[in-house]
C-alpha cells in the first residue's frame, strides 16, 4: 500500500517526506493512536520546508502572518467509514464517486482572523474545491491550492462544505506553504452533506481564546456557531444534527405497547432528576407526557463513537448482545424463573457454557463477540461461555468468607457507600408511624459481645472503628411496592462493621426490616455471624440480601446516577455555552466524549421498562425511579469531589500535614488511597492550565461564555437542585479549578472505579447477586418453607440467588460493559492537538502524564505490600481499578478519559 501511495504522489509531481508521528498530529490513525510513519505530499518546486510548528502564545498558533501573496496547499484528511472508503450502497455511492472524479468533493473557504481595517467588514474569503489526492490505510486525502492575497492577514478559521450525498468524518486539516511551516487544525468531526443542510461547517484554529480576546473577524462566527449548536427547541432531531438541548427522562416507558410498561417522568418537582439530551420524538398515544421509542436514539452527531468504537463496540457488541443474544436467551429459556439446582450448575457457565438456539439471530455472534460466543465444531449451533473471572480463578471460595465480604466494601466495585458510625443507636429519618421504630434493633449488648477485648462501644465510636452500609431509609419505602412484583423481594438493611487492629473490617451484624404491609405487621430481625449450623446459614442468607441491595445501589446510584446521568448535563452545557475555541471547552472535551451515546443506548435497552436493569435487579420496575429518590436525597455537586466525599462519609479528616491534605480513617482503603493519587494529579494539571488563561479573577467573572456555562449547569441541566446552597461559586481561579477537577474526576477516576471491575467481581454472582428472589426463612415462614430450609439450606440459598436467565443476562452485559475498546483514550495518555504548540501547556501536560506513569508504579508497589491486607494476600485480587493505563479487553484496570462505556 505504501509503495502505491508513493507512486501516486510521484505521478502528481510531489515528493514525500516521512514525518515522525510525534511531530505531526494530523497524521495519526484512529483517536490518538500513533500509526507508522507515512508520506506527506509536498510540492516538488517549492523550497524544501523543514517541518516545524508555529511559535505561539495565547494569541498565536496557526494564525500565522502572511506577508505577501502566498501559495498555500490545504490537505484535508478524511477517515474511512466503517465498511470501506465512503462506503454506501446504491445510487448514492455512484453519485459520490462521480463527485470525487469531478474534483468537487469538498468546498474549502479560508476565513481571515481580523476584519478589514478600511471597511470594518469581514474580508472576502477565498473558496476552492478540494479534490481527492490519495489514500493510505484508513485515511483519504483531499487537497486544494490557494493563492492568498497579500492583505488577507492571518487565517482564523476554515469552512467546509461536503458535496457528497453522505456525511464524512474529517480528522484534520493541514496547511502547507505558510512561512511558519505545516500547520494543523484539529477536527475529529462528522461533516453533514450539503443535501442535508446548506450551512457550512466551521473549524477554528488550534489557538484558544476567551470571548473577550476573540479576533475581530471570528467574533460573529463564534457566536453563530453557539447559536447553531443550541437549536430552537422545536421539532424532531435528525441523525445529522449537531444540536444540544435538554429534556426530562420521559422515554423509558412503552405505554403504547403495554400500559404496565408505562414509567413516570423523571425530572421535575415530583421526581427530581438531571436532564438528558432532547430528541423531539413524538409523544405516545397512551401517555401524552411520555416520548415514543425509536430504533435509533438521537445524539448530536459528534457524540457518536469513533470509527474503531463503532466497529468493536456500539454497532456490533452492545447491539448484538441487546438485540440478538439476550432475546434469544429469553426465547430459549423454558422457565425464566428457574433457579440453579446446584452450585456446580453455576460453575458450568464458565466451564461448559449455555447452548444457544440454532436461529439466524445467533449464528453471526461468534464473529462479533468471540470472547462470549464460541461455535461448536460438531453441532450447528453455538455456545455462550464466560471467561472465568480472576476473582474465582484466584480463590473460588472467597465469596463465602466474611473477610472478603467486608474487604470489598473498601476495594470492590462499590467502595463509595460505606460510612462512619458517629452516634448510637443507629436511627432512621423516616416517619415511624409508617415505617416502624426509628431506632435500630442492633443493640449495644450485641456489638460489645463481639468487640469485647478490643474496646467498649463508646470507645469504638470515639476511636472511629465502627462503620455501616446503610440502605435502610433508601429502600424501606419501596419494600411494599417491590414485593408486589413477581419473583423478587426486598428489605431495608443496615450492615455494621468493626475496624480490626490489622486494618481490615469485620462484619458484626446485619439488620433486615420490612415495614407494615397491609395486614402484615412491621418485621425486623438482626443476624450475626454464628458458630452453629442454623445461625451460619441464616447469616449467609442475610449477606446475600445485603449484597443484592449493594449491587442495586452500585449499579443505579454509584455507577449510573453519579457518573453517566449526572455528567450528561455538563456535556450539553459545554457544547451550548462554550465555543470550540474556548480553553475550558478544550480542557473538558476529552473527558466528555462518547458519554451521550452510551447513555442513549442505556435508555434504549438497559434502564428502560423491562430492560436488563429492571428484569435482573432487586428494585425491578422501580429501579430508575429509586435513582431519582437518591438524587433528591443524596446528590450534591460539591460532594462529587473525592476528598469532600470521603470527609462527608466520615472516612477522612482534613490534615494539612498528610498527603493530599487528608488523613484517612481507615489507612488501608484502596479506593481512597489510589483515588487520591488520581484526584491530585488531575487537580495539579488543571491548576497549571487555568492560570495560563485566567491570570486574574476578573477574567473569570467577565467571561460571558464561562458564566453562562456554569449557570446553565446549575439552573437547567441540574435545574431541580438550582436553589441548593451547596453549589460552588465561580468567581476565582480556585473556584474554577475545583469545579473542573470534580467534573474530570467523575468522568474518569470515579467511573473507572465503579465500572471496569464489574465482570471480575460480579460474574460469579454468588459474590454479588443482583437480586434476592425469596424472603428470609425466619420471616413468617410456612411449615413447608421452614422444612425446606432446615433440610437443605443450600437449595434455599440457590433459590434466593438470581434465576438462570437473570444471571446469564447479567453476566453477558457485565462482560461487555467491563471491556476497554482497542482505541480507548486513557487519562493523560495523549496530548490534545490544541496544546502541542503552546510550550507552557504542553510542559504542564507532560508533567501530568509523568505523574500518571508514576502512579502506575505506586499502585504496583502497594499491591505487592503484604502488610496492606485489603489489597494483597493469599487469593486476593490486587486492587488495580485505578491504575491509569490498560490494554484492550476485560482487564480490571485502566482509567479512560471519559465515560465511554
Amino acid at each position: 500500500m505504501l509503495s502505491k501511495t508513493n507512486n501516486f504522489l510521484q505521478s502528481h509531481c510531489l515528493t514525500t517526506q516521512t514525518l515522525p508521528p510525534k511531530l505531526h498530529n494530523h497524521f495519526r490513525s484512529g483517536e490518538g493512536n500513533v500509526s507508522s510513519s507515512i508520506p506527506i505530499p509536498r510540492r516538488s518546486k517549492q523550497r524544501n520546508l523543514r517541518l516545524r510548528r508555529a511559535s505561539t502564545g495565547v494569541k498565536a498558533s496557526f494564525l500565522t502572518q502572511i506577508k505577501k501573496s502566498t501559495s498555500v496547499k490545504v490537505v484535508i484528511t478524511v477517515l474511512e467509514t466503517v465498511g470501506g472508503p465512503l462506503s454506501h450502497l446504491g445510487i448514492e455511492q455512484g453519485l459520490d464517486g462521480l463527485t470525487d472524479l469531478l474534483g468537487r468533493t469538498l468546498q474549502v473557504e479560508l476565513v481571515a482572523a481580523e476584519l478589514d481595517e478600511k471597511t470594518g467588514e469581514e474580508k472576502v474569503t477565498p473558496q476552492y474545491f478540494a479534490r481527492k489526492s490519495g489514500e493510505h490505510k484508513n485515511e483519504i486525502y483531499y487537497e486544494s491550492n490557494f493563492e492568498i492575497p497579500h492583505d488577507f492577514g492571518v487565517i482564523g478559521a476554515i469552512k467546509l462544505e461536503n458535496e457528497h450525498r453522505q456525511e464524512m468524518f474529517v480528522k484534520n486539516i493541514a496547511l502547507d506553504g505558510l512561512p511558519s511551516g505545516i500547520i494543523n487544525i484539529h477536527c475529529d468531526s462528522w461533516i453533514h452533506s450539503q443535501h442535508d443542510s446548506l450551512e457550512k461547517r466551521v473549524f477554528f484554529s488550534n489557538t484558544s481564546y476567551l470571548p473577550s480576546q476573540t479576533p475581530s473577524g471570528l467574533r460573529r462566527l463564534r457566536e453563530k456557531e453557539l447559536v447553531a449548536l443550541q437549536g430552537d427547541g422545536e421539532g424532531e432531531r435528525k441523525n445529522s444534527d449537531r444540536i444540544y438541548d435538554y429534556d426530562v427522562y420521559n422515554d423509558l416507558g412503552e405505554p403504547d405497547t403495554d400500559i404496565d410498561l408505562a414509567r413516570p417522568v423523571l425530572g421535575g418537582p415530583e421526581h427530581p432528576y438531571p436532564r438528558r439530551c432532547r430528541t423531539g420524538r413524538p409523544r405516545t398515544e397512551e401517555d401524552p407526557l411520555s416520548e415514543s421509542k425509536a430504533d435509533d436514539v438521537y445524539v448530536p452527531r459528534d457524540e457518536s463513537f469513533s470509527q474503531v468504537k463503532q466497529a468493536t463496540f456500539q454497532a456490533k457488541t452492545v447491539y448484538s448482545v441487546v438485540h440478538a443474544l439476550i432475546p434469544s436467551l429469553r426465547t430459549y429459556a423454558t422457565d425464566p424463573d428457574q433457579g440453579f439446582p446446584y452450585f456446580s450448575a453455576i460453575d458450568n457457565l464458565f466451564n461448559e457454557g449455555v447452548h444457544l438456539p440454532d436461529i439466524p439471530t445467533t449464528g453471526f455472534l461468534g464473529n462479533i463477540i468471540p470472547r462470549l460466543v464460541r461455535s461448536i465444531s460438531d453441532a450447528s449451533n453455538s455456545v455462550l461461555r464466560f471467561e472465568t473471572p480472576e476473582f474465582v480463578d484466584r480463590d473460588r471460595l472467597a465469596w463465602f468468607r466474611d473477610a472478603e465480604f467486608a474487604r470489598q466494601t473498601l476495594a470492590g466495585i462499590n467502595p463509595c457507600a460505606i460510612q462512619l458510625v458517629t452516634e448510637w443507636p443507629l436511627k432512621s429519618n423516616l416517619d415511624p408511624d409508617v415505617y416502624g421504630p426509628a431506632e435500630s434493633e442492633i443493640s449495644r449488648e450485641l456489638v460489645e459481645q463481639d468487640i469485647r477485648g478490643f474496646c467498649t462501644l463508646e470507645d469504638a465510636i470515639k476511636q472511629k472503628k465502627l462503620f455501616v452500609l446503610d440502605y435502610h431509609d433508601l429502600l424501606l419505602p419501596y419494600v411494599g411496592k417491590v414485593r408486589e412484583l413477581k419473583g423478587t423481594t426486598l428489605y431495608g438493611s443496615r450492615t455494621l462493621f468493626f475496624l480490626m487492629p490489622s486494618g481490615t473490617l469485620r462484619p458484626l451484624a446485619i439488620e433486615l426490616t420490612r415495614p407494615k404491609i397491609g395486614d402484615k405487621p412491621h418485621w425486623n430481625k438482626v443476624f450475626t455471624p454464628s458458630w452453629e449450623p442454623t445461625g451460619i446459614w441464616l447469616w449467609r442468607l442475610a449477606k446475600s440480601h445485603v449484597l443484592a441491595h449493594d449491587s442495586g445501589y452500585h449499579q443505579l446510584i454509584s455507577h449510573w446516577l453519579r457518573t453517566h446521568c449526572c455528567v450528561e448535563p455538563y456535556i450539553i452545557a459545554t457544547h451550548r455555552q462554550l465555543s470550540a475555541m474556548h480553553p475550558i471547552y478544550r480542557l473538558l472535551h476529552p473527558h466528555l466524549r462518547y458519554t451521550m451515546e452510551i447513555n442513549a443506548l442505556a435508555r434504549q435497552a438497559l434502564i428502560n421498562a423491562n430492560g436488563i436493569i429492571e428484569s435482573a435487579f432487586s428494585p425491578g420496575k422501580y429501579s430508575i425511579e429509586l435513582s431519582s429518590v437518591a438524587y433528591d436525597l443524596l446528590w450534591q455537586f460539591d460532594l462529587q469531589a473525592l476528598p469532600a466525599d470521603l470527609i462527608n462519609r466520615g472516612l477522612a479528616v482534613e490534615d494539612p500535614s498528610a498527603p493530599h491534605g487528608l488523613k484517612l480513617v481507615i489507612e488501608d482503603y484502596p479506593y481512597a488511597n489510589d483515588g487520591l493519587l488520581i484526584w491530585s494529579a488531575i487537580k495539579d494539571w488543571v491548576a497549571d492550565y487555568i492560570p495560563h488563561y485566567y491570570p486574574e479573577a476578573s477574567l473569570i467573572q467577565s467571561d460571558t461564555e464561562l458564566q453562562a456555562w456554569w449557570t446553565e449547569i446549575k439552573t437547567v441541566g441540574h435545574g431541580d437542585k438550582k436553589d441548593e446552597p451547596w453549589w460552588p461559586e465561580l468567581k476565582t481561579p480556585d473556584d474554577l479549578i475545583g469545579i473542573l477537577t470534580t467534573i474530570i474526576w467523575t468522568a474518569s477516576g470515579h467511573h473507572a472505579a465503579v465500572n471496569f471491575g464489574q465482570f471480575d467481581y460480579g460474574a460469579y454472582f454468588p459474590n454479588r447477586p443482583t437480586t434476592a428472589r425469596v424472603p428470609m426463612p425466619t420471616e413468617e415462614p410456612s411449615l413447608e418453607e421452614k422444612k425446606k430450609f432446615l433440610e437443605r439450606p443450600e437449595a434455599f440459598l440457590l433459590e434466593t440467588f438470581p434465576s438462570q436467565l437473570q444471571a446469564t443476562v447479567v453476566l453477558t452485559i457485565l462482560d461487555v460493559l467491563s471491556n476497554h475498546s482497542p482505541d480507548e483514550e486513557y487519562i493523560g495518555g495523549q496530548i490534545q492537538p490544541y496544546w502541542e504548540d503552546n510550550k507552557l501547556i504542553k510542559a504542564a501536560f507532560e508533567r501530568f502524564q509523568g505523574k500518571l506513569m508514576e502512579i502506575e508504579g505506586i499502585i504496583d508497589a502497594r499491591n505487592a505490600d503484604w502488610s496492606l491486607k485489603n489489597r494483597s494476600g493469599a487469593g486476593v485480587v490486587p486492587y488495580e481499578l485505578l491504575k491509569p493505563f490498560s490494554g484492550p479487553g476485560v482487564t480490571g484496570k485502566g482509567v479512560p478519559n471519559s465515560i465511554s462505556i
